[in-house]
């Protein structure tokens, strides 16, 4: 088991959920407005302004982007309200996962976080990442990026002593994604595809109840670090290849420390040490209920984990509305 961190230890564990839920309900008012960046933004501002409320040192190193790019939450910016006094904490996050789902009321939309202390999480550009992953309970290295999909359905196939037609994998629905969906089908497994939210998507195949299997394709590198943040607490193999389209997106890699830019990361060197995630439905999904409205409450639900611990809560919270 992962040591425990004392460092996390004085930011609790709920403090993230509230973060999370203040974000996911600032972007409930915009749920089905057809308004992404809108909705984005007041997820954005939301989950600032809770962050700042917490005692820490915090850096966000997985952002909104760089600072030339977003007005805030972007990556270095510190937030916290104890810079230089408090525990150094570094912060992965997506306020919004999913604005389009959130702007047309498509499900799985969630607001997330993920926390590790100083040096931990992996500061990845906003590029490409080639993902694969699978939830507990497999033997070690049953997934491979090197390996074709095909080679990856037998294996997990043979893992659950199933045939691979038996298998399901979840797959953002993409062009680019026309060939792996092509191969998953001519070697007979189910596909379940997602119109958007691949942090969702992975951390469903930790969740029996959604019959996902195995999570493959090309989706943004930050929300990779996010979602092996939420493996390494739920159990689960993940694999991860950055994908660089031209020489800017090499530059900027190497700007944030990567030299190796052909590396295929694992869990431990996406999200090393112990590790807190937090998630918040915006709207319904496979994992989390979306933020309802109810008179004047408004409900959420959230899932909380940590890797040291391997406890992972589900939170429901009412919010009284003035």
């Amino acid at each position: 088991m992962q040591a425990r961190s004392q460092v996390l230890d004085r930011v609790l564990v709920l403090e993230m959920v509230r973060v999370t839920e203040a974000a996911a309900i600032a972007a409930s008012a915009l749920v089905g407005r057809g308004d992404e960046k809108a909705a984005d933004a007041a997820a954005v501002e939301a989950m600032r302004a809770a962050l700042n409320e917490l005692y820490m040192d915090g850096t966000v190193v997985i952002g909104e982007g760089e600072r030339d790019e977003a007005p805030m939450l972007f990556i270095g910016e510190k937030v916290g309200s104890a810079p230089g006094k408090g525990p150094r904490i570094d912060i992965a996050l997506d306020p919004l996962e999913g604005t389009t789902i959130t702007a047309k009321a498509g499900p799985n939309a969630l607001a997330v976080l993920a926390i590790a202390e100083e040096g931990c999480l992996l500061n990845a550009p906003d590029v490409y990442m080639d993902k694969i992953a699978v939830g507990p309970g497999y033997p070690p290295g049953v997934i491979d990026l090197e390996k074709s999909p095909t080679e990856n359905v037998a294996a997990v196939a043979a893992a659950k002593g199933v045939k691979p037609s038996d298998i399901i994998a979840c797959v953002l629905d993409r062009p680019r994604h026309e060939k792996l969906i092509a191969e998953l089908r001519a070697c007979g497994c189910g596909i379940m595809l997602i119109d958007d939210g691949d942090v969702a998507g992975v951390i469903a195949t930790t969740d029996p109840d959604t019959t996902i299997d195995i999570y493959l394709g090309q989706g943004g590198a930050p929300e990779g670090v996010l979602a092996a943040a939420a493996l390494r607490c739920a159990g689960g193999q993940f694999q991860g290849r950055l994908l660089f389209r031209n020489e800017d997106e090499r530059s900027r890699a190497r700007k944030w420390g990567i030299t190796d830019l052909d590396k295929i990361y694992d869990l431990s060197e996406l999200a090393r040490g112990d590790c807190i995630f937090a998630a918040t439905g915006v709207t319904d999904g496979s994992l989390l209920e979306g933020v309802k409205r109810r008179g004047k409450v408004m409900t959420t639900e959230s899932v909380v984990m940590r890797a040291s611990s391997g406890t992972v809560r589900w939170v429901k919270g009412e919010h009284r509305i003035d």
